[in-house]
C-alpha cells in the first residue's frame, strides 16, 4: 500500500534530520542548516502528507502513478538535500538540480493525482 509506504518513509526521513540537526547542534556548526530543513520539509512533511492522502482517499494510491510519485518523492528526498549540502560546503550543483526537478515531478504528478481523484 502506497500510503503505508510514504509514512514509514516519512517517518525514517524525520527521525535521519533529527539526528542531522542534534549534530549539527552539537558541533555548533549549523552550515548545513538548508539542507537539513530540506530534508524535513520533503522527506518528511511533504511526503507524510502525500502518505496521508493516499490514506484518505485510497484510489489515489491505488494506480500506477501513485507507485512512480512516490519512488520520485522517495528519489528527491534523499538526491536534493545531499545536492544543496554539496553546494554549501563548496561542491557541485549537478545533485541539487537534478534532485530539484526530481522533486518537481513528484509533486507535479501529485498534483495531478489529486486533481483527477477529488471532485472539484
Amino acid at each position: 500500500m502506497i500510503s503505508s509506504l510514504l509514512l514509514r518513509a516519512s517517518t525514517i526521513f524525520l527521525l535521519c534530520g533529527l539526528v542531522f540537526g542534534i549534530t549539527m547542534g552539537i558541533r555548533a556548526d549549523f552550515t548545513l542548516a538548508p539542507a537539513h530543513a530540506h530534508l524535513n520539509l520533503i522527506g518528511f512533511v511533504l511526503m507524510f502528507l502525500a502518505g496521508l492522502y493516499y490514506r484518505i482517499v485510497p484510489t489515489a494510491g491505488a494506480g500506477l502513478l501513485a507507485k512512480i510519485q512516490a519512488g520520485l518523492h522517495i528519489a528527491g528526498a534523499i538526491v536534493f538535500p545531499i545536492g544543496i549540502a554539496q553546494v554549501l560546503l563548496g561542491g557541485s550543483e549537478a545533485f541539487t538540480i537534478f534532485g530539484s526537478f526530481v522533486v518537481l515531478a513528484a509533486m507535479a504528478l501529485f498534483a495531478w493525482i489529486v486533481f483527477r481523484t477529488t471532485p472539484a
